[in-house]
């Protein structure tokens, strides 16, 4: 049986069990998959969190260096957010320059992150126009078991909260202090499957759907991004009632952050 036969039976499984209410992992449609945090996971990085959330493995490391702010931003550090979907977590990844998946990953954590005013970049000004910090958040996808925009800001938002400013090995100040984290944004993702919309999709499920969507939020109760992918569509009352449910589970999922574990 070919590959293509075997994806296409297990696609209209996972379609069949939706429409019972069902998920080929016994989860409801509403549930997400077990998750744990693990701060400080890199020890030679400023931050650092490894996110298991089901069998999908992210790690995000956060460095601080001294540089120099844009011209059209004089008084604001600068923020960096990159994602490496590496070849060996999933046969889907290749080696090579970044995919359109990282580029997507990257952006939406990205915009999530700045959307929220999660650091304060003004806070970041060393200098005005001449010195700054800039922040680099980079995004390790170590295993893709599905819904990889959800772990990567889980990663990317612990990493943030457990990380340092490190003022004193660059003498710009006497001592180190934490980087200050002021909102906590969490990106819920759910997929269309037939008249089922589920959250927290496994990689089988996101191959199956028709139509993705990410709401992020933050504890503020505004929606601060949204991120429409793959084919299909969400209507008017899906979204206001997706809305809803990407605040339960966002309040749920920051205390996680907070707490810096499961």
């Amino acid at each position: 049986m070919t590959e293509e036969v075997t994806t296409e039976i297990l696609q209209t499984h996972i379609l069949d069990l939706a429409a019972d209410g069902k998920r080929l992992d016994g989860r409801a449609p509403d549930e997400y998959r077990a998750l744990s945090l693990e701060p400080g996971y890199v020890v030679t990085a400023d931050g650092s969190a490894l996110v298991r959330l089901g069998e999908t493995m992210v790690l995000a490391g956060v460095k601080l260096e001294p540089g120099k702010p844009f011209a059209d931003t004089p008084n604001a550090g600068v923020l960096t957010t990159n994602a490496e979907l590496i070849p060996l977590s999933s046969p889907t990844f290749e080696p090579g320059p970044p995919q359109p998946g990282a580029i997507e990953v990257s952006r939406v954590v990205d915009r999530a992150i700045r959307a929220a005013e999660t650091i304060d970049l003004a806070g970041l000004c060393i200098t005005p126009a001449e010195k700054c910090w800039t922040c680099y958040v980079d995004i390790h996808v170590l295993a893709h078991a599905g819904n990889l925009i959800d772990a990567a800001l889980l990663a990317a938002a612990t990493a943030l909260s457990h990380a340092t400013v490190p003022a004193k090995r660059f003498g710009i100040a006497e001592a180190d202090y934490p980087l200050k984290v002021h909102h906590l944004p969490i990106e819920c993702t759910f997929v269309r499957l037939g008249d089922t919309i589920v959250v927290d999709p496994t990689f089988d499920e996101e191959r199956a759907s028709q139509g993705r969507l990410t709401i992020a939020t933050d504890e503020a109760g505004r929606v601060v991004a949204m991120q429409k992918g793959l084919i299909g569509a969400f209507s008017p009352d899906d979204v206001r009632s997706l809305v809803r449910r990407a605040f339960v589970h966002g309040d749920r999922l920051r205390a996680s952050v907070r707490g810096g574990g499961a």
